[in-house]
């Protein structure tokens, strides 16, 4: 029999820390019992680290779009989705007595004391820059201190591409898009790097003109690897050409991808949600008209 939860606790903007603690306290509760053998929820019971990789990347999604549409109310709720999801990971890491919360919030704690040692040790940054150069020599001194290995394993393993190494660590766990990001800024640092813009611009036209013939093949052939490949080194470049433009990559699709909605919405409402037997003509019309009205409402005057 499941054992009651505790009660509510205040939950209005101005609860007290005990309040918080409180409420995160009733949500490992909660947890606890989805994921009681005897008497929980079924889907939980199924639930493994791995399995819930999709729930991880996808409440972090639903988070960062929340904060760009500037909603409160829908931030919180994506909020509490992804600190669902950091709950129930150590929740089945605690039915194994491997780690909990408790080793997780106090592990982020510490690293988040020794990484401001100007904040908590009396040390000085003069500006964000300063605080990130520092943020990354701690974090390569903490590194250091690792175990090392016995000589001969290190010396039998040492890596003849440590940045590589690194940043193959780095962006594992990265989205694709963030990762070529980060592999293009790493790289240009290293050294790696075109001369001007104009190197850029030459690239993605040869990358342009390769996913061209790749993608003819692959109509013909039917084998779209090559053409996947190509696609990938296009991307890839473009990223390079956020990159220089000192762009987000990440934010420019979503923007599209919310303008595509947009759009398309309106389309769908001309037709009555009947595309089906159009003509394109007849959809980029009604796109274009769409276009105009959204431009046509966005730079119309407010009244005060």
């Amino acid at each position: 029999m499941s054992s009651p939860l505790p009660p509510l606790p205040d939950s209005s903007p101005t609860a007290s820390p005990t309040a918080s603690l409180a409420a995160v306290a009733r949500l490992i509760d909660v947890v606890a019992q989805l994921r009681n053998p005897d008497s929980g929820c079924p889907w939980d019971l199924e639930q493994t680290h791995v399995s819930l990789i999709p729930y991880v990347l996808e409440e972090a999604h639903e988070v960062a779009d929340a904060i760009r549409h500037g909603d409160d109310s829908h931030l919180a709720e994506e909020l509490g989705d992804l600190l669902l999801q950091v709950v129930l990971h150590a929740q089945i890491a605690n039915e194994e007595n491997r780690f909990d919360l408790t080793e997780i919030a106090i592990g982020i704690s510490e690293k988040l004391v020794r990484r401001h040692p100007h904040v908590f040790a009396g040390a000085e940054a003069a500006d964000s820059a300063a605080v990130r150069a520092s943020w990354e020599a701690i974090k390569a001194a903490e590194k250091a201190q690792l175990p090392a290995m016995s000589s001969a394993n290190a010396s039998a393993t040492k890596s003849a591409s440590p940045l590589s190494d690194r940043l193959a660590g780095k962006v594992r766990g990265q989205a694709a898009l963030a990762g070529a990001m980060t592999i293009s800024k790493q790289a240009a640092a290293a050294g790696f790097e075109w001369d001007d813009m104009a190197g850029v611009w030459a690239k993605v036209h040869e990358e342009l003109d390769e996913l061209k013939e790749a993608v003819q093949e692959a109509l013909s052939s039917g084998d779209k690897a090559h053409a996947q490949e190509e696609l990938g080194d296009l991307l890839f470049t473009l990223v390079n050409v956020a990159r220089w433009c000192q762009i987000c990559p990440e934010e420019g699709l979503a923007g599209t991808n919310q303008r595509f909605l947009d759009r398309f919405s309106r389309v769908e409402a001309a037709l009555g949600g009947e595309l089906g037997g159009r003509s394109i003509r007849e959809l980029e019309g009604l796109w274009q008209q769409a276009k105009a009205q959204i431009r046509a409402e966005r730079d119309a005057p407010t009244n005060p």
